[in-house]
């Protein structure tokens, strides 16, 4: 069987007695309607995105309830779209892992087209342009993770690539902001037309970052001369161009080989995974927990599909703030950066195996009820203790559920700021006194002992992606395993950085506490379990 056009049409009776669900509609009259009627385009086209997002709108195709599918932006490599996307016909194979160990297979082809625009694609480019100049697109939607909308780095300078499109203008971009800020202006240019621009990353205030960045570009361009201030106005315009803000969760890690071997098991050719050039992986399927949330603020312009008929739950801004705010600071991405650090110095491969360590079961429950629930305002739509409770109990230990402490290492140091930041200034908002805090300053100086690249032992490995790492290492020069008089005051100048975590942790009553944390994770081997053992008295 192949995921294919032909596929669909020549293996239909063999995929469904294999149990995979197929399209419910005409894939290639859909793909040529997408290209010539875009409503919805899509940038950072990753797992999230086709294990969850493309099914909403598959969801809607499959009910007669949208003729358009959604067309994917690239701004980086065309690896993604060479190996996998065109030998597959844009086709994707949705796996969800369910605890009891079978699966859900499904065949999404909503997503119709793969454009680049990393300067290399000169037609696809011209294509993208006028593909906003189209009255009938409603929205640009992102999952480009948090370090995507970043414009400076780490010192507040702007980044290389920024600085270099601020002075060169519209015409050829190359940071992801840049080039959604040229796109909007041709579709200015169009007309003023109405759009919606939905952030659906993982990060506080999603809508707001995207938008802060957009109309820092733009307002650079019009000091430049490569636009009119009224650019500048039309992207302020609620009435013309939104930022909604969104919560998104699922957990989609990156394609297991086991389940690669599953599929073929089937019958189902050319499902291996891939290692790029970057060394991350791609596959034609993604595997994914069932558990999935969307929350958006419903404030669309120009109209937006019936994404609540599928499962959307559409909200005021404050709203999703909430619901943001209960999940990215408390109730789920706290507990993944905690157990992503102390996974990888303790050797795990699995977050679900560590669920079976006790200790570390103790430090996330300690960090979500103790600490975290105690600041998170209720939103409503969801409860956050529920919430809680089916993170802690139903979806970090299933086993079936391929992902690593390795992967949700990636980037930590854009992730502390909202992931733990937040908690601290809510306690501060609270009235709450911050400094009697165990779990959270146990998993700050988690991920500080973390970027000795050292195990429990003190053998070496390898850290994940981070672009602040070079510059986080520097602080930590001269930090010796067994020595933790060799801290000194190494650490004041990571504690004290409030872009790193929102506030200066000296100020905030928390660097003490980290400090000595840290200087016992470092004391000699078994140190971080002993540490753990010593303040959660499991």
């Amino acid at each position: 069987m192949e995921v294919s056009l032909n596929g669909l049409k020549n293996d239909a009776e063999a995929f469904k007695k294999a149990g995979v669900k197929l399209p419910e509609y005409d894939v290639a009259a859909v793909q040529k309607y997408t290209d010539e009627h875009p409503v919805w385009i899509h940038m950072g086209a990753g797992n999230i995105y086709h294990g969850f997002i493309a099914s909403l709108q598959q969801n809607l195709l499959n009910e007669g309830l949208q003729k358009s599918g959604i067309l994917t932006l690239s701004t980086r490599s065309s690896e993604t779209r060479d190996k996998i996307l065109t030998p597959h016909d844009n086709l994707e194979m949705s796996v969800t892992l369910l605890p009891d160990t079978s699966v859900e297979m499904e065949i999404i082809a909503s997503s119709t087209h793969d454009y680049l625009f990393n300067g290399l694609y000169p037609y696809d480019e011209v294509k993208v342009r006028n593909f906003f100049h189209d009255r009938g697109l409603q929205m640009l939607s992102f999952t480009i993770t948090e370090k995507g909308y970043a414009l400076r780095d780490i010192e507040g300078n702007y980044l290389g690539i920024v600085a270099e499109d601020l002075k060169n203008g519209p015409a050829h971009p190359k940071h992801g902001m840049s080039i959604v800020t040229a796109l909007l202006l041709e579709r200015f240019s169009a007309g003023a037309l109405p759009l919606a621009l939905v952030s659906m990353d993982n990060c506080s205030h999603n809508g707001d970052k995207l938008k802060q960045a957009v109309v820092e570009i733009a307002q650079a361009w019009v000091a430049n001369g490569f636009a009119d201030k009224s650019f500048v106005e039309y992207l302020n315009d609620g009435s013309k161009v939104s930022f909604p803000c969104s919560m998104i969760d699922k957990i989609t890690p990156r394609p297991d080989p086991v389940i690669a071997d599953k599929l073929k098991a089937l019958g189902i050719a050319g499902m291996d995974p891939i290692k790029t050039s970057k060394g991350t992986f791609i596959a034609p399927f993604v595997n994914a927990e069932k558990p999935q949330y969307l929350v958006v603020e419903d404030d669309f312009p120009n109209g937006r599909p019936q994404l609540e008929k599928v499962g959307v739950l559409f909200t005021t801004k404050d709203g999703v703030d909430l619901c943001e705010r209960m999940k990215v600071t408390t109730c789920l991405n706290p507990l993944h950066t905690a157990l992503a650090v102390y996974g990888c110095i303790l050797g795990y491969e699995r977050i679900s195996a560590e669920m079976d360590d006790d200790l570390l079961v103790a430090l996330v429950r300690k960090l979500g009820y103790d600490e975290g629930l105690k600041v998170v305002d209720d939103p409503k739509i969801l409860n956050p203790k529920d919430f809680l409770t089916e993170v802690i109990t139903e979806r970090l230990t299933n086993k079936c559920l391929p992902d690593s402490p390795q992967r949700i290492a990636t980037d930590t140091s854009l992730k502390v700021p909202v992931r733990f930041g937040e908690t601290i200034k809510n306690y501060k908002k609270k009235g709450l006194d911050a400094s009697k805090l165990v779990a959270l300053p146990l998993a700050i100086a988690g991920w500080l002992r973390y970027l000795l690249a050292l195990d429990d032992n003190g053998k070496s490995f390898e850290l994940s992606d981070d672009p602040q790492i070079p510059e986080l290492k520097k602080h930590l020069e001269g930090v010796k395993f067994g020595d933790p008089a060799s801290v000194g005051d190494k650490l004041k100048p990571i504690l004290s950085n409030s872009t790193i975590f929102g506030s200066d942790l000296y100020a905030a009553g928390l660097a003490k506490t980290v400090e000595g944390f840290f200087a016992e994770l470092i004391s000699g081997p078994g140190a971080v379990r002993a540490t753990l053992e010593k303040y959660l008295k499991v």
